[in-house]
């Protein structure tokens, strides 16, 4: 990045408001393109429907959630579990995990990935389901 990094990031209300009732946006807020060295936070709606990109996968970095609007349904690990606004969800690093929306209005919330992650290309591990005895 060239020039002074801004310290205050706003999150685009006005995209966000012109959006149909089943378009996903993401914004991020800060990475690596924006002065960012040790984390990335962006700003996402997901429609009803919606959900985790790339489905059951994992990451070499923690993933954090902070859910502002709607109710997210997660899987964490094998455990599901249903989260409202207010609340933190931690996905940790290497841990298999995927989020959708099962419910009728979008969802928002905030992605905070740390520490900061590596190229696009090598973001993400799909889950493969463990072996059993």
């Amino acid at each position: 990045m060239t020039g002074p990094i801004s310290y205050v990031r706003a999150v685009d209300l006005a995209a966000v408001a012109a959006l149909a009732g089943d378009e996903r946006y993401s914004q991020k807020l800060i990475d690596r393109s924006s002065g960012g060295e040790h984390a990335s936070v962006a700003y996402i709606r997901t429609p009803p429907g919606g959900g985790s990109p790339r489905g059951l996968h994992s990451h070499l970095w923690e993933q954090i959630f902070y859910v502002l609007e709607g109710e997210m349904t997660i899987e964490v690990a094998g455990q599901r579990s249903v989260v409202g606004p207010g609340n933190l969800i931690v996905f940790p690093a290497g841990v298999p995990h995927r989020n959708w929306n099962a419910s009728d209005s979008p969802t928002v919330h905030l992605a905070v990935n740390t520490p900061l992650p590596l190229a696009k290309s090598t973001r993400d591990t799909p889950a493969i389901p463990a072996e059993t005895d």
